[in-house]
Formats: C-alpha cells, structure tokens, sequence
C-alpha cells in the first residue's frame, strides 16, 4: 500500500565477496577497450562457450534473438584473413546495412579524436593518408587476432534486427572482458558483406552486421595504449520531470 512517502532506493546487489554488481559491471565497462594488437594464443573452446552462453542472455525485441554467429579458430581464421584482406585492397565497400551518411557536431569531434589518438599511438603524422589507409587496412587482418565472430541478422527484421545484435555484441564483448579476452567490433568487416557471405556460406536472408575479432591482448602493442573518453551524462541525457 501507498502512504504518500517516496520510495526507497534499491539495495545495490552484492556478491559472494561483498563487491556490488554496479561496481563489477563499472569495472568491466572500464577495462573494455577496442584492441588493436593481438597475440597468437588462442582461446580455450571452454572459454569461447562461456562468452557465448553469457552473449546469448541479450535482450531482444519480442525475444526474437535475430543474431546467428560464425566463430573462427586456427586455420579457419588464417584463410578469412588472407582472403578478405586481398579482397579488401582490390574492391570497393558493399555493405549490407549502409554506413553512416555523414559524422556531424560532437559525433565527427569524437570520431576525429579517436582517429588522432590511434594514428598518434602508432606514429602515423596526421595528413599522412597512405599511412593511415595502410592502418584501415589492419581491420582486415583483423589485428593479427586468432579468432574472428562473424555476426549476422534476420534480413526481414531489418534495423531493429541489427539493433538487437548491436546489443548483443556489447555483451559478448563485456563477457570476453570478464574472462580477460580482448575484443575490438569491426564494421570495417561488414563493409564486404557479400565477400564475407559468399566465404562462410552464409544464406541471401542474413544481414552481415559486423565482425569481432577477438583473443589476448598484445600489452606491448603501441595501438593498445590509448583509450577514448566518454561524454558525461548530461551531454546525452534529456530530464523531463513535468
């Protein structure tokens, strides 16, 4: 029953160890980051299972659950990576879902200070076009990565299926960080969704959304040691109280 006064304010979750679960996930978010240098080792088949079912947890709309996922390892990894990136250097973009029209306002600012925080780390001048399309490239090699996931959706669900994934993709990426495997999401991947189709198999009603490479960090690889701000909440958050 209602008396009129306000509600309480919940009690933060804690676990066995007595840390909170906002506390956990603020960690997590904070070790996160797009890993751009990887070593060899691959990733444990256990491990990969449990970023997986931890992934799979993702909230959908209606449940739809629209993701499908091709996993890489050994072998597997080396032949994509050799062919898309030969692919890549010879062909133009033919993404399924168009790339963004044009970055604007604080959206290109942001970009822009990503862009020179990455080329500055690998010591690529700014203006130096051939070195900095040398380094788009390395998407393509997907960082040296032992393990790629190829991310796809129902095409009849259009861009609410890719929403989904969207969502999908930054809880395989939060689990993986949770088992200390470092992962970086590539729409560069997507931009030859007809090549990554056609290499997988993959059938004509399935959107390619992206790529996620993933394995161990390389700590001493200079594009590892940067990482991007974010905006405050009062940048992106609107209050209406009445």
């Amino acid at each position: 029953m209602n008396d009129g006064s306000p509600p309480r304010a919940a009690a933060p979750q804690v676990d066995d160890t007595g840390r909170s679960a906002d506390g956990v996930l603020a960690d997590l978010l904070a070790q996160r980051y797009s890993c751009r240098g990887f070593l060899p080792q691959s990733v444990p088949q256990a491990t990969i299972t449990r970023i997986l079912e931890l992934a799979q947890r993702t909230a959908s709309w209606c449940n739809a659950q629209p993701w499908q996922v091709v996993i890489t390892s050994g072998a597997a990894t080396d032949r994509f990576r050799d062919a898309i990136y030969r692919h890549a250097t010879s062909n133009p973009a033919d993404a399924d879902i168009p790339f963004p029209r044009e970055y604007r306002g604080a959206c290109l600012a942001r970009r822009r200070e990503c862009g020179f925080q990455l080329y500055d780390s690998v010591g690529i001048k700014r203006g130096d076009r051939e070195a900095s399309g040398r380094q788009g490239l390395e998407n393509f090699r997907l960082f040296g990565a032992p393990h790629v996931a190829i991310i796809t959706s129902d095409e009849a669900l259009g861009v609410y299926g890719a929403v989904d994934c969207g969502a999908y993709v930054s809880n395989f990426m939060l689990a993986a960080r949770s088992l200390g495997v470092a992962t970086i999401a590539q729409a560069a991947l997507a931009s030859q969704s007809k090549f990554v189709r056609s290499h997988f198999g993959i059938g004509d009603d399935r959107l390619v959304v992206c790529g996620i490479s993933f394995g161990y960090e390389d700590t001493a690889h200079p594009a590892n040691g940067f990482r991007t701000r974010r905006a405050a909440v009062a940048e992106a958050v609107t209050w209406v109280d009445s």
